[in-house]
């Protein structure tokens, strides 16, 4: 919700002026950055649909899948031939030589000519097809869910970068703070108002925040390194990002949508087409216990010049199935669609039961998120201006004010936590229902 995105931003209101620039990004999908090159892209700010561009672009995985397209269809083209077997022509030519009594012997040129065609029977052409059709669209069907994955997997490092770009943000802005304080302790130490004590402990608290904002700025460096390989970019510039963790009020689907999305989702109907390969296949690998029949067709010329025989003969054989009866064949293909079945019921099991669980995660975290905001944020944030103002006043002591403050850093973390926490859900959640409505 858009209230939650304010609050936070609101939280460095205690800070110096230059502390609390513009450094909290935009929504990411609201203005897409045009996307160019590779190098050009590690340049600029980069939103999320920026991102998902570069990652379908560029990410080597999902190229490798989209080559495997050149395969199925090949088999499907094989299997959308006239017939499965080439047929065959052989040609002969015999240069005979004949006694002739008295005469010598003679010499005449023979010739003969045949063209052989394997026919299949049973319906085995009508199999092949159907499983080269079946498992060119359960591979298109994994492409597309491998994209899905890609895109969830951009998203959630994204994210991770959006906040640990916000937690810099806040580690700073306390850091600046702390240096106001102690600048005040030290002019009050001088003037014999405060304790050497006072004095170290400002000291300690400065050291310890510098040492944190040190700490979140090596996460955010992963974070973007993490970022750029998956998205193929120049390692040496990590990308920064423009995105935003507002939680918003209400999501644009309900539980019963996203599991009648769940059941559809790519990576069910790729074993779904895979189960109907399979049982095909078993089809086909029963058929071909069937021999096929070879018809045959020749044309020769024998004998003498001047009594030259034409001959055309029609030839049909047919092997007969005694001894092998492709009993190997069968029971693979048998293994293979129990196997489909198996893994088709189980996938579609998983993916409701995880559908469920995220659901009931994300609303919690949307109602943490809310109640920290409302019942806690607000009070501390109130209470460390107070607190301020009263030691700048000499009305209470350094260790008062560090606590107050102290309280608004911590709740500050846990709420950017919780809200990190939502986004990643949320991204997961839409992965695993294969959700393709608008963010």
């Amino acid at each position: 919700m858009k209230k939650t995105l304010l609050l936070l931003l609101g939280l460095l209101t205690a800070l110096p002026a230059h502390a609390q620039n513009s450094r909290y990004p935009a929504n990411p999908v609201a203005t897409p950055a045009p996307v160019g090159a590779a190098a050009t892209a590690a340049n600029l700010p980069l939103t999320l649909e920026a991102a998902w561009q570069l990652a379908d672009q560029s990410n080597p995985v999902l190229n490798s899948a989209r080559a495997n397209l050149a395969t199925a269809e090949g088999q499907l083209a094989d299997a959308q031939g006239l017939l499965w077997n080439n047929p065959q022509i052989a040609a002969e030519r015999v240069r005979r030589t004949v006694p002739d009594p008295g005469l010598g012997d003679r010499t005449q040129r023979e010739w003969s000519v045949g063209l052989t065609q394997a026919l299949e029977i049973a319906g085995q052409q009508g199999y092949r097809r159907t499983v080269a059709e079946q498992e060119l669209a359960a591979l298109r069907e994994t492409i597309e869910e491998a994209r899905r994955q890609l895109r969830a997997e951009v998203e959630q490092k994204f994210v991770r970068v959006v906040s640990l770009q916000l937690r810099a943000d806040m580690e700073a802005g306390l850091v600046d703070l702390i240096k106001e304080n102690s600048s005040v302790t030290r002019k009050r130490f001088d003037a014999g108002e405060d304790t050497k004590l006072d004095a170290n402990l400002a000291e300690v608290e400065l050291g310890r925040a510098s040492n944190q904002l040190e700490i979140v700025a090596e996460q955010l460096i992963q974070a973007r390194a993490d970022l750029a390989t998956l998205l193929q970019l120049p390692a040496e510039k990590l990308p920064t990002v423009k995105g935003s963790l507002a939680v918003k009020p209400e999501l644009p689907y309900t539980v019963d949508q996203l599991l009648a999305a769940a059941a559809s989702r790519a990576q069910l109907r790729a074993l779904d087409y895979r189960e109907q390969a399979a049982r095909n296949r078993l089809g086909l690998e029963r058929a071909a216990v069937y021999p096929d029949v070879t018809v045959g067709l020749s044309s020769a010329r024998e004998g003498p010049g001047d009594a030259r025989e034409k001959l055309v003969g029609l030839s049909v054989s047919i092997p007969l199935p005694f001894f092998r009866r492709n009993a190997a064949g069968i029971g693979k293909a048998s293994a293979e669609l129990t196997q489909a079945e198996i893994e088709k019921q189980a996938a579609g099991r998983d993916t409701r039961a995880r559908v469920l669980t995220l659901w009931q995660k994300l609303d919690s975290l949307r109602q943490r998120v809310r109640r920290m905001d409302q019942s806690v944020l607000q009070r501390l944030e109130e209470n460390q201006r107070l607190s301020t103002a009263a030691y700048r006043a000499g009305e209470i002591s350094l260790v008062q004010m560090l606590l107050a403050t102290r309280q608004v850093l911590d709740t500050r973390r846990e709420v950017l936590e919780a809200m990190t926490d939502f986004a990643l859900t949320r991204s997961e959640l839409e992965q695993s229902a294969g959700w393709t409505g608008t963010k």
